[in-house]
C-alpha cells in the first residue's frame, strides 16, 4: 500500500544543488538537440530563490532570456527548493517539476526562433488569474 509522505518512512526530500543539477543533465542529453540551437547562453541552474515581485508567496522556477547576453535560460534552485518543502515533494515531484520547467523555458525558446509568442501570451494570463486570486 501507498503511504502518504507526512507519515513514518517519508519519501519528502530536498535535493541539494548538485543533485538537481545532475537530473538537470540527464534530462537535457535525452533531449533532440535541436531545442538547444541558438541558446547561446545555456541552461543555467542559479542557486538563488526568486519569489514574484508582485505575488510573494508564488516562485518563479525558470525564466527564458533575450537580451544584450544572449539567449538563455535561468532555472531557480531555491525556487524548486522552497516549493519543494511547503509541498512536502518526493523524488518523483522533483523530477516532473524539473521537467515540465525545463520544457516550458525550451517552447519559449523554440517560439522566440519562429517569431511567435503564444506561451507568453498564456503565461501573462495565467499571472493576472493569480494576481486576482490572491487580492481577493
Amino acid at each position: 500500500t501507498d503511504q502518504p509522505l507526512h507519515e513514518a518512512g517519508e519519501r519528502r526530500m530536498i535535493l541539494t544543488i548538485d543533485q538537481v543539477n545532475a537530473l538537470l543533465d540527464g534530462m537535457a542529453e535525452a533531449l533532440p538537440p535541436v531545442l538547444f540551437e541558438g541558446l547561446n547562453g545555456g541552461v543555467n541552474m542559479l542557486e538563488e530563490e526568486k519569489p514574484d515581485p508582485e505575488l510573494p508567496e508564488v516562485y518563479i522556477l525558470g525564466e527564458y532570456c533575450d537580451g544584450c547576453l544572449g539567449l538563455y535560460i535561468n532555472l531557480y534552485y531555491g525556487s524548486f527548493a522552497a516549493l519543494a518543502e511547503r509541498e512536502e515533494w518526493d523524488q518523483e515531484a522533483w523530477e516532473a517539476e524539473l521537467r515540465t520547467t525545463l520544457s516550458h523555458e525550451l517552447t519559449h525558446h523554440m517560439e522566440n526562433l519562429g517569431g511567435l509568442h503564444s506561451l507568453e501570451d498564456r503565461d501573462a494570463a495565467e499571472m493576472e488569474a493569480w494576481r486576482a486570486e490572491y487580492e481577493d
